[in-house]
């Protein structure tokens, strides 16, 4: 079997499990696509005139195509008394029930998970939120809040000046807990019959990502320094600007490495001097060492570092940009990446890569079925399912219940 091959649908773990979404922007619907990816039949409800993400402008113009794959979508207005029947019609029939909407939206529509509890004892809820419940839970949340207030924006930027990290971190990462959690749940199910609400939050996953600094000043009673001005471990790891201006990133991070580096690159003398003879005496003699290697290697290019580095199974990386990644030999070559249709936009209908996510199981990837959908494309076949013949949909369209 190549290592290119995707898994089709009745080698999925997940084959015969229905979800339901009540998600916007990155982290529901990250949730949803994990479970979504792994063969679960996922039933995205949107408002009327959709998911804000299919419109988006700039940094935010990716959102929907990427965590929306291998779902149908359905238009319903929860607003209509009619439209929140057919969403908690919806909801009966499912195994899992995902929604990060503010505290008290769902109860709002008989859409939480004590009522649905009620009627489906079995059922899994996942709530994404962006503070687990306490003094914080009302706050109104998003990645960027939370990096500045959970230490990680601290952390990624220069001394005075925190940075945002460059992706939607805690919002995947925190729908990546929400679907560990709803499989966690799962299992306890098949073991109870019953099912549970499991709370996954932005806050929480940051202070998460960050525990390692909490604990390293726990060790060692000294505060971490933001990344730029960190003592690193490893002398050397870092990024070298080098012949044409390029920029590569090397690093030598064992006594090792060291050795190899200095010997591919001829540092005969570096390699004998005493001051550089063990990683932590080169981490303290950096501000000496450093300048010379960065002096030493300025004169080969970023693609002759690369290929000496790589010869010698040394650590390195050419300094990409993402939509370099389209065309990565590596990516193309294992299937990381998978073609889907854009749903909307200029280029609406036209097809792109996605990148999936980054494990196999049985040897296979996680493919693509389902392109992201077009607003309401599954919204007649899932009514039909529900019993509501063509008469009835049209009606119900007519109230502007569906769409």
């Amino acid at each position: 079997m190549s290592s290119n091959q995707t898994t089709t649908s009745h080698a999925l773990p997940l084959t015969g499990l229905r979800v339901v979404e009540f998600t916007h922007m990155v982290m529901g619907p990250t949730c949803g696509m994990v479970l979504a990816d792994m063969g679960a039949e996922v039933i995205k409800v949107e408002p009327i005139e959709g998911d804000r993400t299919r419109h988006l402008l700039g940094a935010g113009a990716g959102f929907f195509p990427m965590f929306n794959r291998n779902k149908k979508s359905i238009a319903i207005d929860l607003h209509k008394p009619e439209g929140a029947a057919i969403a908690r019609q919806l909801a009966a029939g499912a195994d899992v029930v995902l929604e990060n909407f503010k505290p008290d939206t769902m109860a709002k529509y008989g859409l939480d998970y004590a009522t649905l509890s009620q009627v489906n004892p079995k059922l899994i809820y996942v709530s994404h939120k962006g503070f687990l419940p306490g003094p914080y839970e009302h706050r109104t949340a998003l990645d960027e809040v939370v990096q500045m207030m959970g230490g990680l924006a601290y952390m990624t930027g220069r001394p005075g000046d925190p940075l945002r990290a460059g992706t939607s971190v805690n919002d995947i990462m925190g729908g990546m807990f929400g679907a560990i959690g709803a499989l966690g749940a799962l299992i306890q199910r098949g073991i109870t019959g019953r099912g549970q609400e499991v709370q996954s939050a932005l806050f929480e996953n940051n202070v998460f990502l960050v525990g390692q600094h909490m604990l390293q000043y726990a060790m060692t009673g000294q505060p971490a320094a933001p990344m730029p001005a960190r003592i690193s471990p490893w002398a050397v790891y870092d990024v070298f600007t080098v012949k044409d201006g390029e920029q590569i990133f090397i690093s030598a991070v064992s006594d090792a490495q060291w050795s190899t580096f200095c010997d591919v690159f001829g540092f005969a003398d570096l390699k004998s001097d005493a001051r550089y003879a063990s990683n932590n005496d080169r981490v303290r003699e950096r501000p000496t060492l450093m300048p010379i290697l960065r002096e030493r290697l300025a004169h080969y290019s970023a693609t002759e570092l690369g290929h000496l580095m790589e010869t010698n199974k040394l650590p390195f990386a050419p300094i990409r940009k993402p939509e370099e990644l389209f065309d990565d030999e590596h990516l193309l070559a294992t299937g990381g990446l998978a073609d889907i249709t854009l749903p909307d936009g200029a280029r609406a209908g036209q097809t792109s890569k996605a990148t999936l996510f980054p494990f196999t199981m049985d040897g296979q990837r996680l493919g693509v079925r389902l392109s992201p959908p077009v607003l309401g494309a599954h919204t007649d076949e899932l009514l039909n399912a529900l019993g509501l013949d063509a008469d009835a949909v049209q009606a119900l369209r007519e109230t502007g219940a569906v769409g």
